[in-house]
């Protein structure tokens, strides 16, 4: 019987996963964000960091003092996978940058999960888009799995990412709950993304994570070649080994990056860089613990 492609993927990545993460990732899955939970557990007295709307107002009427009302914390969390499917990221080496984003959110989504966690996708590209709701389960890591091989080699392409719409379609899918959210694109696309991602962050706890090859930060001397837009189709003939031009582009990719950089400030992320030579486990080490979601 012949082993279907997500499990063949999501095995590899589970032993890879299990051989290389054991004793690195100590300790429970924690995200930044707790949840106040439903249970009351105790009173104490209300101290200047706490949060007003917890305080019980009968009790401090009745002891002359401020109390406030402690609850179990709420453990569970949802966990978003927001993957940009446009036609550039299916640029670079060997599968390109969709390869290295599948994997990894293949990756991650397997990480949360095993912590009881529910997990959800939303693949976006301009012409169509597909919603994933989150659950809970190996089964449901497997379907994002399916999904992310099936839509693999597709070829649409004449207009740049619009990348504002993917973050608002991202922001009215997970408006019912505050969750945890990893954005993966390449930024390459329309500008105006900045505010919709601020307001992502405004209410979820947001992970921007860049998928980038090596050839769009430093082009390679390759002589006289062609190169074509993958998202307009666009083609020009340029000679690589071309100082002036080399220096032009390296300008370009300069100014881009400060601006991305500032953009990212301003909605309160920091993006996590992921290149398609990277080791994706190494990749996704220094992702958690930059994150700083690993309690040892």
């Amino acid at each position: 019987m012949v082993t279907p492609a997500p499990e063949r993927l999501l095995r590899r990545l589970e032993w890879r996963l299990g051989r290389r993460l054991d004793g690195r990732l100590q300790g429970a899955y924690r995200t930044v964000w707790h949840g106040t939970g439903l249970d009351f557990t105790d009173l104490r007295l209300y101290t200047p960091e706490d949060d007003v709307r917890h305080i019980d107002w009968n009790v401090t009427a009745r002891a002359d003092e401020p109390h406030v009302r402690l609850y179990t914390e709420d453990r569970e969390m949802t966990a978003w996978l927001v993957i940009d499917r446009s036609a550039s990221m299916r640029f670079g080496r060997e599968a390109g940058k969709e390869s290295t984003a599948t994997e990894l959110a293949v990756a991650l989504g397997r990480v949360v999960s095993q912590g009881g966690n529910r997990v959800g996708a939303i693949l976006f590209d301009n012409d169509s888009h597909l919603v994933i709701p989150p659950r809970a389960g190996r089964d449901q890591i497997l379907r994002i799995t399916h999904e992310l091989l099936r839509a693999s080699g597709r070829k649409t392409r004449g207009r740049t990412t619009d990348l504002s719409k993917m973050l608002s379609l991202a922001a009215t899918t997970t408006a019912k709950r505050r969750s945890l959210i990893f954005v993966m694109s390449d930024f390459i696309g329309d500008p105006g993304w900045g505010r919709p991602l601020a307001r992502l962050t405004h209410r979820h706890e947001v992970v921007v994570i860049r998928v980038v090859d090596p050839a769009e930060l430093d082009l390679p001397d390759l002589g006289v070649i062609l190169v074509e837009d993958a998202e307009t189709g666009e083609q020009l003939l340029v000679d690589t080994s071309d100082p002036l031009l080399r220096g032009r582009l390296s300008a370009q990719v300069d100014a881009r990056e400060r601006e991305l950089t500032e953009g990212m400030r301003r909605a309160g992320v920091d993006a996590h860089r992921v290149t398609t030579d990277q080791d994706l486990l190494s990749a996704l080490v220094d992702l958690v613990r930059r994150s700083g979601r690993v309690r040892r």
